[in-house]
Order: structure tokens, then sequence, then C-alpha cells
């Protein structure tokens, strides 16, 4: 297929490691990396032998496709930009701060037969594959996502908390759990708390679908642990994945008594693998002019942001309400 052209605008600590595997896609030539920060940008493309440019449509002339890992309130501005110029995207989730800014760049990027992929890297994880094959009627789902506080950065937010935790980290707990349950969502009650931030920092959601399933989610960016688990039930099956750690147990029914078995795990690099199925996205474009849609396009990433924002109104509303209640 063809090699394609790519370039990364936003090369701090995650835009760094789309610069560095780039490297590793035999199919993409790694054009050269764009950050706000001059210094930022130059040790990057020296670090990786690439080109530091200090414009950003600079960058996007000489490219077919790019990663955007900017600040999330900053993804809608870039992104439509890059899509109305012709380039083919992956922006980093969440896709956008609000449904519609998301939906419109999907419609941009379909109108112009563009591909555009969003960054949820679970979606990559080894224990995915095997989730992928195991289940097909999840009825309870259980997710657990926590993290430490960012740490500071001279002149700049923690990194991520432009926005709450529910976009920052739950978010790609709903991508997965919405690619998993084939149903349409009923309903959504959810609670959380600002402890570090002027946003929630600790949240609790619970998604109900139409068909009967149920998935219960937590989030914190100001927990002591790292943790990224998930238990999936289904009539006949029990899966505890950890995402973390890259292993996992099944529990399945077998005569009378239970079976438990390790979840076999064929271990990858879960963004090598997304870049990997972007590259290959955009280069079938080129050679077919169809677009083959990405693993995670932006339809899942706007129907994932949907339900995030969901969880982050009734949030804002209880610690709205607290407020005035004076607790």
């Amino acid at each position: 297929m063809p090699e394609v052209k790519v370039g990364v605008i936003g090369v701090g600590v995650l835009g760094r490691h789309h610069a560095r595997l780039y490297k590793e896609c035999s199919n993409a030539r790694l054009i050269g990396v764009y950050d706000i920060n001059p210094e930022q940008g130059n040790k990057i493309a020296e670090e990786f032998s690439t080109t530091y440019f200090s414009e950003i449509n600079e960058l996007a002339q000489q490219v077919d496709a790019l990663s955007v890992a900017t600040p999330t309130d900053l993804h809608y501005d870039v992104v439509k930009d890059l899509l109305q110029q012709g380039k083919h995207v992956l922006v980093e989730k969440p896709i956008t701060t609000t449904v519609e800014e998301a939906n419109e760049l999907v419609q941009i990027a379909k109108d112009n037969n563009l591909a555009l992929m969003v960054g949820h890297v679970e979606r990559f994880n080894p224990v995915m594959d095997f989730m992928e094959e195991k289940l097909d009627h999840p009825m309870f789902i259980e997710a657990h996502r926590l993290a430490p506080y960012p740490p500071p950065r001279p002149g700049m937010r923690p990194r991520g908390t432009e926005v709450g935790v529910t976009l920052d980290l739950m978010i790609h707990d709903i991508d997965v759990i919405l690619h998993l349950v084939d149903s349409d969502v009923e309903s959504v009650d959810a609670v959380g708390i600002p402890i570090l931030s002027p946003t929630e920092d600790i949240v609790n959601a619970r998604i109900k679908f139409k068909n009967g399933c149920v998935a219960n989610l937590t989030a914190s960016r100001v927990s002591p642990e790292i943790m990224r688990k998930i238990r999936v039930f289904q009539t006949d099956t029990y899966l505890s994945l950890d995402y973390q750690e890259k292993k996992g147990e099944i529990y399945s029914l077998s005569g009378m008594g239970i079976n438990r078995e390790n979840v076999p795990i064929d271990d990858h690099n879960a963004l090598l693998k997304e870049l990997e199925d972007f590259v290959d996205s955009v280069s079938e474009s080129i050679e077919t002019g169809v677009v083959r849609p990405p693993r995670v396009s932006g339809e899942c990433g706007a129907k994932a942001l949907e339900i995030a924002v969901e969880v982050t109104r009734q949030v804002n509303e209880l610690i709205a309400r607290k407020k005035a209640e004076g607790k």
C-alpha cells in the first residue's frame, strides 16, 4: 500500500510517543512535529531525527495525515482546520469538549472523504481481543479507572485537567462498554465531586441499556494507586481483566461447576497498534479513493462523548446543588 506521510501536533507526554511510534510503523514516514513550545518541539524533532515546524499549516502542507495530541479544549479548532485542508486526522480522546463540535467534525470528514480516528487506545489493548471473542451478550459490567493527580507543570495546568475526570479518564471505559454492548442507552445516572480541580475529580456513573445490560463505572484522578480494570458478566461467563497488567481470568460453566482459566494474552503495544490501524486506513484511502473507517472512528468518539457529557452535566448539577445548600 502507498506510504503515508505523517506529522504530530502537540509533542508533550503523549504526542512524543506518537512521534516515536510512527517511526516504527512500516507504512508511515514521519515528516515532522509541531508544538506551541519551540524548545519542546525542537527537542522531540532532534530525538526522532525529524523536522520541527513552527506553524501547524506548514507541517500540514507536507503530509497526508496528522496526529493531534493538544489539550482537549484545542481539539475542535485544530482538527476542523486540518480536515478542511483535506488531511486525515487521528485526534486524541476525547474528540472535542462538546457533542455539537464532535458531530460537526464527523460530518466534515465524511463530506471530504477523510479518515477521522479518535485515540481511545484501550480498544487496542491486548485484553480487548479476548473480550471481543468471548463476549456476545454482556449483562453487567464494572469498570474502575484510578490514577494519581497529575503533577504540576510550570506555567500550565496539570495535564488533562482542562476537563473533568469524566472526559479525561472515564471516557475510555465508556467507549469500550458502548463497543461491547450492542444496544442503545436507556438512562444514565452519575455522581461526583471536585477535590483538587474546579471540575470533578471522582465520578461514579451507572449506564442502563435498552437490552437490560447495566454498566457501573468509577473514575478517579486523586487516587494513591493506579488501576485500570473491567469485569464483565453474561449468563455463562464472567471475565475479570486488568488493562494495566495485561492479564485476566475467565470463569465459565462446566457441567455442575465453574471452570477458571487465565486469559491468554497476545501482548503488544496498544498505541503502536492504534497508529498502525490509522496509517492503514489512510493508505487504503490513498490507494482506492474509498475510506476504510478506522477501528475507533469519529462516530465512535462522538457517541462516547455524548454519554460523558451527560455524566458531566449530572455531576455539575449535583455540585451546584450542594454549594447552594452550603455543603
